[in-house]
């Protein structure tokens, strides 16, 4: 696969685990074109009913089957990609209509070897609107975006790198400090509309705040191994505190 021109122009890349409801979203999101390959590569259990049902409405679709693990998933499915572009898309995660239109002109300029889209929550709340504001500051300041904003690079160069490190966290942000050694990132205006649940689960600004401590933590050398148990961990007291606020069923 690798080094063939006469697929695709992209490859969306979509790693699952267990979230079938929001695939489902994704998928309706994405056009019907020729010019766009879908993979998705499921990490979640088989003879999940919700999933088949997404199989059989989406043929067009190639499915993979993985052990979990985003970068694991996500390199699985590049290995068998067609399109000159992979866009890693996460199953939380929409792409606005011009995707393709954006991804063709970037696709004429030489030095551009990957970038990403704009963040965006898919919330009315106030705080979504200082994240987003937040986030594009990051990429225009420190040219640093997340996997959330479904990252984009051109697939030789992908290959050349050695596709994703398979780390428990931060293979985001890895990847994206290898890419852009490798020349221009190009960061788009269309939408990557991501799901506001884990602000709204974790609360608005504790999760911003413990987004940041893991970034400066990261940065400060800290190993993505420690980091993902602070994470989980982190979540499993959020998950704990919701259960002990919700009402008791008569």
């Amino acid at each position: 696969m690798v080094g063939a021109d006469n697929g695709p122009l992209a490859t969306i890349v979509i790693p699952v685990l267990n979230d079938a409801a929001a695939l489902a979203a994704a998928l309706a999101a994405l056009p019907g074109d020729p010019a766009a390959e879908i993979v998705v590569v499921d990490g979640s259990q088989p003879d999940d009913p919700a999933m088949d049902a997404l199989r059989t409405r989406y043929p067009y679709v190639v499915w993979l089957r993985s052990a979990p693990g985003r970068g694991l998933q996500m390199n699985e499915g590049a290995r068998c990609a067609r399109g000159r572009w992979l866009v890693f898309l996460h199953a939380d995660t929409r792409l606005g209509a011009d995707w393709l239109d954006a991804l063709r002109r970037v696709d004429g300029q030489p030095a551009v070897v990957g970038g990403s889209f704009r963040f965006v929550l898919d919330s009315p709340a106030r705080p979504a609107r200082w994240i987003e504001r937040g986030v594009w500051f990051r990429v225009r300041l420190f040219n640093l975006p997340y996997g959330d904003q479904a990252l984009f690079a051109r697939r030789t160069v992908f290959h050349d790198l050695g596709g994703y490190r398979e780390l428990p966290l931060m293979e985001d942000v890895d990847f994206v400090r290898r890419l852009r050694q490798r020349g221009r990132l190009a960061h788009l205006e269309v939408p990557a509309i991501t799901s506001a649940r884990r602000w709204q689960r974790d609360g608005w600004l504790r999760r911003m705040l413990e987004n940041w401590v893991l970034i400066l933590l990261y940065f400060a050398g800290q190993p993505p191994e420690l980091l993902a148990r602070r994470y989980h961990r982190q979540i499993a007291a959020e998950g704990r505190r919701g259960e002990a606020a919700r009402p008791v069923q008569q």
